[in-house]
């Protein structure tokens, strides 16, 4: 399958109102789009959503490698040969990992279409055939975090992430209101990004221990992995996850020697790739670290590839972040995924399961490249 074609959209997708970040705020995600055709004519779809503070590039930035760089380097080279894709890709230069996981995910998607099965039975079989999922809750008065977390849980969530930052006390209140709300048969996660120093985020895991948190994530800067592990020890109440301290696998085995987190995070986009991650999750694995997966912005592409991923491995933690599709208007592929109720059913049709909507892609888009 020589790849002949590969089409290239910027995509300006509106959000469901305006999300704040401890990195940006926002109303409009910025997305990128692949289509490889092979010299057969079948395609393979590949999708990742940048977001500042979470990807090392901009979308532009992501958006100008794939033209400029990779994606002329691909055309006439075998996209069923995946190791031979990400091998000369990385010949171009170590970073970039955005615009590489696009274009893997689309060599992935085509090869999975070729062999008429889903991607989950090319990675090696599900392990459940149903995800949980993720909800989530800002930085917002304790009353108002409460009430929503309340109603993600009448909808069917069974877990919720929770943003923290800037006042630990605050912190605190915000916590306090939502356990009270929702009671002990629901998870709350904390996720600071990596907003406080050592001091400061073991005094917060010491406030939120009575909460009987599920996870504590990145409380410190991500390059402070010595902090990471001295927040850590100091908290045996609450487990610590990594996210912004883990890019590649060696940033994973640096966590681990340094014994600085009980669970990491990982996402297709950051981490190069749908076969970067899964060997990630097995080397957090071996290492006795579960895993959380999930890009909380991504459109339908990049969420599938997560969902079918994640499917795949019993290391992974029930309650998926990749819940992009709750929080756009709209989307890129012809069926948005239904979301509303907590978990999702894995798909069993080729590929990724999803298909592109050229109306769609015209309407959001804000740039488009043939390289042929």
């Amino acid at each position: 399958m020589k790849i002949d074609r590969i089409e290239i959209h910027g995509i300006d997708m509106p959000l469901v109102g305006d999300f704040k970040t401890a990195y940006h705020s926002s109303a409009v995600q910025r997305s990128i789009v692949v289509r490889i055709t092979s010299d057969s004519g079948r395609t393979g779809l590949g999708n990742v959503d940048p977001i500042a503070g979470y990807s090392e590039e901009t979308p532009e930035q992501t958006l100008d490698a794939l033209v400029q760089r990779f994606a002329p380097a691909l055309l006439g080279a075998d996209a069923a040969n995946i190791h031979q894709t990400i091998r000369s890709m990385d010949a171009l230069g170590p970073a970039f990992l955005d615009a590489k996981a696009a274009l893997e995910m689309a060599c992935i998607d085509l090869q999975a279409r070729s062999l008429g099965i889903p991607v989950h039975q090319l990675l090696g079989g599900l392990v459940t055939h149903e995800v949980r999922l993720n909800a989530w809750i800002g930085i917002l008065p304790p009353e108002q975090a409460a009430r929503e977390a309340l109603g993600w849980k009448k909808q069917g969530f069974r877990s919720a992430k929770v943003k923290v930052g800037g006042d630990i006390y605050a912190d605190r209140d915000r916590v306090q209101a939502i356990r009270e709300a929702v009671g002990d048969d629901f998870e709350i996660r904390a996720d600071a990004n990596a907003g406080y120093d050592v001091e400061t985020a073991v005094a917060l895991a010491r406030l939120l221990e009575p909460y009987r948190l599920q996870l504590l994530e990145q409380p410190v800067p991500a390059d402070d992995i010595a902090g990471l592990a001295a927040v850590r020890a100091r908290s045996p109440g609450i487990p610590i996850m990594a996210d912004e301290s883990i890019l590649d696998h060696a940033s994973l085995i640096r966590v681990i020697e340094a014994q600085a987190s009980d669970i990491v995070k990982v996402k297709v986009m950051k981490q190069g790739g749908i076969l970067s991650t899964r060997r990630m999750i097995e080397t957090a694995a071996a290492a006795g670290i579960r895993c959380v997966v999930g890009h909380g912005f991504g459109l339908g592409i990049n969420t599938m590839a997560e969902i079918m991923m994640a499917a795949t491995s019993d290391n992974v933690i029930a309650g998926l972040e990749c819940v992009g599709p709750l929080k756009t208007a709209d989307d890129i592929v012809r069926d948005k995924l239904d979301m509303s109720t907590g978990a999702v059913l894995v798909p069993n049709r080729p590929g990724l399961g999803v298909e592109l909507d050229e109306a769609r892609v015209a309407r959001y888009g804000f740039a488009r490249f043939d390289i042929h």
